[in-house]
């Protein structure tokens, strides 16, 4: 498979305008993530919240924009996108929201926000707008009797169906979902992931699934990234990261997961305070909850070394 994101040394910094020492106050959002997305693929980034997943996304949409580093599209670099070729890039890479309840405008008719990407994006006449839209109302599960209506007649799971038949009006190539599934309860998040796997075989269509639920990402992604405070600290194929953990962060998070089983290792949870931030910090991150920390870790930065086939490790031990 082809790479359709190629994300190197990406940085993103918010600056407050509350001064710290006679400086502005900078919060290191994303720290040099590297990062490939293949077509046709389901890639899920996984991690705490506040760990940058959620930002990441967003610079990939460049409603963000990054400080440093580089997102190449297809093989171009989309900080280099102005105006029309940014309006293409848009059309390609979609997006689904975490909030089904304030992602949708609530003045706006079902049929007029999902005929807005269509105006504002095509020619197309208005019974070829009508067309798509009854196609992709239908695909999602719904029928053509929600257009007249508005979102606060429906329930959450319904909300995000119309959300997704949103973001595929438009034919994306891929769409990035963030957090499409945890405002919804048990039942509907299976509902809409079963959903997105069937759109994901009918489209070809690649989809990058930001979550921190893990039994989620385990049914439904390819491969899957593990993200610590800005940083990927382990990549490989799904199956891999459940069943054969390399980082420590990982066998915490794995081991998070609520179970049954009596013969988890109870002594592989996180603890520890988080880092601030609000620093950089020359060793590892993860150095201050690692209970396999060693004394390199303090001191140098951790690189991405592959262990085993596309098997990446951000780590000393």
């Amino acid at each position: 498979m082809e790479n359709l994101f190629e994300i190197s040394d990406l940085h993103l910094e918010y600056v407050s305008t509350k001064k710290v020492s006679g400086e502005k106050e900078k919060t290191y959002a994303l720290n040099g993530v590297d990062l490939t997305v293949k077509e046709g693929e389901i890639l899920a980034v996984a991690g705490e919240s506040g760990c940058g997943k959620s930002t990441f996304a967003r610079a990939l949409m460049l409603l963000e924009k990054p400080s440093e580093g580089k997102i190449l599209f297809k093989g171009e670099d989309i900080s280099d996108f102005h105006c029309e070729r940014l309006r293409e890039f848009r059309k390609d890479v979609q997006m689904i929201f975490q909030n089904p309840y304030s992602s949708l405008n609530p003045k706006m008719k079902i049929f007029e926000i999902l005929e807005e990407p269509l105006v504002i994006n095509t020619d197309y006449k208005k019974e070829k707008r009508n067309e798509i839209i009854l196609e992709k109302i239908n695909q999602v599960g719904l029928d053509e009797s929600v257009l007249n209506k508005y979102p606060h007649e429906f329930s959450g799971g319904q909300r995000q169906r119309i959300a997704i038949a949103r973001a595929l009006v438009l034919n994306p190539k891929c769409i990035i979902a963030d957090e499409p599934v945890s405002a919804l309860d048990v039942s509907i998040q299976a509902q809409i992931i079963n959903l997105l796997k069937e759109l994901k075989e009918k489209y070809n269509l690649t989809i990058i699934f930001i979550s921190h639920d893990l039994r989620v990402i385990r049914y439904l992604a390819d491969r899957t990234a593990i993200m610590y405070l800005g940083e990927i600290v382990e990549l490989a194929q799904t199956n891999e990261i459940f069943g054969n953990p390399y980082h420590p962060y990982t066998k915490a998070l794995l081991n998070s997961i609520p179970s049954f089983e009596e013969n988890r290792d109870k002594n592989k949870v996180l603890k520890g305070d988080l880092p601030s931030p609000n620093k950089l910090y020359g060793g590892c991150k993860f150095f201050t909850r690692c209970d396999e920390k060693k004394d390199v870790c303090l001191t140098d930065h951790p690189i991405m070394l592959e262990q085993s086939h596309e098997h990446y490790v951000r780590c000393w031990i």
